[in-house]
């Protein structure tokens, strides 16, 4: 947890004011252990400028520190990211699934893309939404017919919240964040405060699904 400290919910210029979490009774781990704190995290998560792929981003503390980075792909195979520690090792692999009607990403684990490697997958609630609402359902949820996780919210405006279950209980939310990249250049970048007890890496590694999915132009289902 290199970089993250107690703290971390100090204000910085542009961000939003700090959200109040009751730690969870039990962890929420879904990448790894490792990324679980006992105190509330904020990360930003900011998209690259002058890539020459697609879908990269840099995912820090609101101090600055580099905690994650997101490699994307070139156009040609543009339906694949990977979510990479500070040190480079891959941590998530990301994954369209084609030919689905709500939009379904599967995430697997390191840069993997065998389903034995699945951690879970999200989608779009219904074919048409007029406000941001996915389910969410680990590897282990067969039969879908509960979601593990729902993300609700207005993505185009950056506010979403993401829940335990279809519960009240919230585990992150999602808000404003304005810098100087995102002022200047119009850049897309996502601050999301995430609950103690919660796997950070799961919830970045969701924030990115929403984008892509929301990113996608061609069509409203």
């Amino acid at each position: 947890m290199a970089g993250l400290v107690p703290g971390l919910l100090q204000m910085m210029p542009g961000q939003a004011p700090a959200q109040t979490f009751a730690p969870l009774p039990n962890p929420v781990v879904v990448v790894g252990p490792q990324f679980v704190a006992p105190f509330p995290v904020t990360l930003i998560i900011t998209k690259k400028l002058f890539s020459m792929r697609e879908g990269e981003f840099a995912v820090t503390d609101v101090n600055g520190g580099l905690i994650f980075t997101v490699k994307g792909s070139f156009l040609a195979i543009a339906d694949r990211r990977l979510l990479l520690d500070a040190a480079g090792n891959p941590l998530v692999t990301l994954r369209q699934k084609l030919l689905t009607a709500h939009r379904r990403w599967q995430v697997f684990r390191g840069d993997s893309s065998d389903s034995k490697d699945l951690l879970f997958s999200a989608k779009k609630s219904s074919l048409i939404q007029f406000s941001t609402k996915l389910d969410v359902f680990l590897a282990c949820n067969n039969r879908e017919n509960v979601p593990d996780f729902q993300v609700k919210g207005a993505f185009r405006e950056l506010r979403c919240t993401i829940y335990l279950g279809n519960t009240s209980t919230t585990i992150a939310q999602m808000h404003k964040h304005h810098n100087l990249q995102s002022i200047v250049f119009d850049k897309d970048t996502y601050g999301v405060t995430v609950s103690p007890n919660v796997d950070y890496a799961f919830v970045v590694a969701l924030i990115l699904v929403l984008h892509e999915i929301n990113e996608d132009q061609s069509g409203q289902d």
